[in-house]
């Protein structure tokens, strides 16, 4: 499996974004997906989370009301839209798909096992 992500940039505060990640195979479909990042000099930490069907998603506190995560299983594509940007959105994402079939989103990164290359963000103040 791999997971080719696209869309990251530079974008100036308040601005807006959107990443892709397209996964290679047949069964994209049949797992959870998710989106993490990290920033120079800190972990990496968990963003957004999509269940295999795309009912159910979830979102850091910090970007809960400006980030949307959907996904389009036709596509084998997951998305990660981001609105109102700020400057602490600065970082390295990263999309990856859970362990497990017929899965939900998780908050924790042990428990995905395919990771896309990463797509640098950077938001100017």
């Amino acid at each position: 499996v791999q997971l080719q992500a696209s869309g990251g940039g530079l974008v100036q505060a308040g601005g807006s974004l959107r990443h892709s990640c397209a996964a290679s195979g047949r069964t994209f479909s049949m797992y959870g997906m998710g989106w993490f990042r990290q920033a120079p000099g800190k972990e990496r930490e968990f963003v957004s989370t999509i269940n295999w069907r795309g009912g159910t998603t979830y979102y850091a506190d910090s970007v809960k009301g400006r980030f949307t995560i959907s996904r389009d299983n036709a596509k084998n594509t997951v998305y990660l839209q981001m609105n109102s940007l700020k400057p602490e959105d600065t970082a390295v994402y990263y999309c990856a798909r859970r362990r497990s079939t017929y899965s939900g989103g998780s908050y924790h990164s042990y428990e995905y096992d395919y990771w896309g290359q990463g797509t640098l963000v950077t938001v100017s103040s």
